[in-house]
């Protein structure tokens, strides 16, 4: 084992070389920590080279060399720690224990100990995760969405056939006056062709007519908010109108023949050529 030890501990101890007579009173005799101080210094040995062999911490080491038992926890573990460092160092435990016993008023019971561990007695239990509680929260959420998406959806059922605010079926397409769509209650004037001849000045019209071909399109609003998504057939029409303007996209710019605020637009569309507009009220002028 390693001799690291500090000059003040491992300095020999006064008076060490003179022999204690044998029949010397137990008066003279050395104290618990002090003759396992003796011992270990004599063995050669420093407190790291005991804290290795035993386990038991430097502090605790020093302390009962200083005749201190109070960090060891009580008179329980003082004696376990005496018992280990007497071995450690070649003394013979029960003698060392009897001289502590003695000096302490005789063998402690054990229960003093109990205290020691009052907080963890104390500590509450842990508890897991109440799932229960958790799929009752999501299983009441469940049945709340799917009665409201069944209410939003029987409102929504009559609206259906007007996405786009103010869309008109062309003239190549009939529908019946009794089976018109349910109409809002401040309802806006529904483009026809002829509303194209005179389009109102404070509003944007826009006429999307299939002429050449199938396309996809795409209107929106000013808002934003989808008019139309969908494919014009050949000889298909659409009408869409906003009081500030209208977006497209048309996928097959070349098919289309575009009527803006009454007046055809004269833009040379490439067929296949994908297309954005932007028309307002001051239009034909592609935005």
């Amino acid at each position: 084992m390693s001799n690291g030890n500090s000059p003040e501990d491992e300095r020999p101890i006064e008076d060490v070389s003179h022999e204690v007579p044998a029949d010397v009173s137990e008066e003279a005799r050395p104290s618990v920590g002090r003759a396992l101080k003796q011992a270990r210094i004599a063995a050669g040995l420093t407190v790291d080279d005991i804290t290795t062999a035993t386990r038991v911490r430097i502090a605790i080491v020093h302390a009962i060399e200083a005749d201190d038992f109070a960090p060891c926890g009580g008179d329980v573990y003082a004696r376990g720690h005496i018992r280990t460092l007497a071995k450690a160092v070649g003394l013979d435990p029960a003698e060392l224990l009897a001289q502590f016993d003695a000096e302490r008023g005789g063998r402690p019971a054990p229960t003093p100990t109990a205290p020691l561990f009052e907080a963890e007695r104390i500590r509450p239990e842990r508890r897991g995760p109440n799932w229960t509680a958790a799929m009752v929260a999501a299983i009441v959420a469940v049945i709340g969405f799917v009665g409201f998406t069944f209410v939003k959806g029987g409102d929504d059922g009559g609206n259906e056939a007007s996405v786009a605010e103010g869309a008109q079926p062309s003239s190549g397409e009939s529908a019946s006056s009794s089976a018109k769509p349910k109409k809002p209650a401040d309802p806006e004037p529904q483009p026809s062709d002829s509303a194209i001849a005179a389009a109102p000045a404070d509003k944007v019209t826009v006429k999307v007519s299939a002429t050449e071909g199938r396309s996809w399109i795409s209107a929106q609003d000013h808002n934003g908010r989808l008019l139309f998504d969908g494919l014009l057939k050949q000889g298909d029409s659409k009408t869409f109108q906003d009081n500030e303007k209208v977006k497209l996209v048309l996928g097959d710019a070349g098919a289309i023949q575009l009527y803006v605020n009454g007046k055809k637009i004269e833009d040379d569309f490439q067929p296949g050529a994908v297309e954005r507009l932007t028309y307002t009220k001051g239009d034909p002028q592609v935005g």
